[in-house]
């Protein structure tokens, strides 16, 4: 049987990310993935800077960076009318590319093994690992990184707890100009019009040379708009956000909609010795809100900067250590986080009480008020250069008897 230390269940983000970061510290670890290279999946397409400023502290930002396209601004605008011009600090890029990037960095004495982990006899001391190929492996740590397959941890005894099923939808496709070479604006943020339509917003970035829309809205998954939407997305988009084009101009949406669910949940009865899940294999969030990269960059950084180099220091892997990782505060707090901004953005884009109707009015004067300040200022700027420029071309004429 193959001893190793650790073993990395599922090849995802989460998964390459601990691979490619305990690799690279020399710990003795396996990767377990049925995918030579990752396949194309519709999931994160862009990271922002605080996403990016976590990424940075598992040594892996700058291969993703090289991969991503900066937006540089980004537009903010609701009612056809353009609110703010904020500076840019989103960085496109698909999930398979982000997820590739970050796989060309593991290093060789990570062995890949193309299979996927069907079940797990875990122990204070030793995980037993059973492989799709039949293959069996000890390893004194396995860590879950498997997302959204729920049948390891069926088999660990872990449950799920649904907090918020169909919690949102994502639609994700191309958007091109009709009429033009390119769109006026680098990236751009175009909230709901109405309570009614359950849209929170569409932000347009760009991918390369492609503008890559994100819709997201609060619906049923049998509802007819989503078949609507499918049929006939450019005329759909048009009557559910009027007032896009007037900041867009006219546009055409190329290629498929790719339509993906979001459910709310946690798993339960993981403080189990042997064992330890990350990302979406612990929890999901909702894309919507845009927590979920950080949510995975910040499991992964306390797990394989923190917590397994003492692990693996001292003898056993009871459930006492494993406890530590999930009550790590850090970790904690970017998850109660990531929880109340997805129930916070949904409350907001359809809650139609008072209070909540109060609030949505106060971000849209806010985000105006900004808007405003933030031109006012960069005129002034502009003017003070103006000044300055001229007076360097242009020096006072001075006396003699003043200098």
């Amino acid at each position: 049987m193959r001893q190793t230390d650790i073993v990395i269940a599922g090849g995802g983000l989460a998964g390459s990310c601990a691979a490619a970061m305990l690799g690279r510290a020399g710990c003795r670890c396996l990767l377990v993935d049925p995918h030579a290279v990752y396949p194309p999946d519709f999931r994160a397409e862009k990271l922002d800077g605080t996403q990016t400023a976590v990424l940075r502290k598992t040594g892996l930002a700058d291969p993703v960076l090289r991969a991503a396209t900066h937006d540089g601004e980004n537009w903010i605008a609701r009612f056809g009318r353009l609110i703010e011009k904020r500076p840019g600090d989103q960085h496109g890029i698909l999930y398979d590319t982000l997820v590739n990037a970050i796989r060309g960095e593991i290093p060789a004495n990570v062995e890949v093994i193309h299979a996927k982990v069907m079940d797990v006899t875990a122990s204070a001391e030793r995980q037993l690992v059973t492989l799709s190929s039949g293959e069996g492996i000890s390893a004194r740590l396995v860590i879950v990184a498997n997302g959204l397959n729920v049948g390891l941890r069926h088999k660990l005894g872990m449950g799920r707890h649904d907090i918020s099923k169909t919690h949102s939808i994502m639609l994700g496709f191309d958007l091109a100009p009709a009429d033009r070479a390119a769109f006026p604006f680098p990236a751009l943020t175009y909230y709901g019009e109405r309570v009614t339509d359950r849209a929170a917003y569409i932000t347009l970035f760009p991918v390369q040379q492609t503008m890559r829309a994100n819709l997201c809205v609060y619906r049923d998954m049998d509802d007819p708009w989503l078949r609507e939407f499918r049929a006939a997305p450019r005329a759909t988009l048009e009557r559910l956000m009027p007032g896009l084009a007037t900041i867009t101009g006219a546009f055409d949406i190329a290629g498929a909609v790719k339509i993906r669910p979001a459910d709310l949940y946690v798993t339960t009865g993981v403080n189990r010795p042997g064992v330890v899940l990350i990302g979406d294999a612990f929890s999901t969030s909702c894309p919507a809100a845009g927590t979920g990269t950080g949510k995975v960059f910040t499991d992964v950084e306390r797990l394989c900067n923190h917590y397994i180099p003492r692990w693996l220091a001292t003898p056993g892997m009871g459930a006492d250590k494993i406890a530590a990782f999930y009550d790590d505060p850090v970790r904690a707090a970017y998850h109660a986080h990531s929880a109340h901004k997805a129930f916070h953005l949904r409350s907001l884009t359809i809650d139609p009480g008072l209070a909540w109707t109060a609030r949505r009015w106060a971000r849209f004067a806010g985000r105006l008020a900004s808007g405003c300040g933030r031109h006012m200022r960069g005129r002034f700027v502009a003017r003070m250069k103006r000044g300055a420029i001229r007076e360097a071309n242009h020096p006072p004429r001075v006396f003699p008897g003043f200098r």
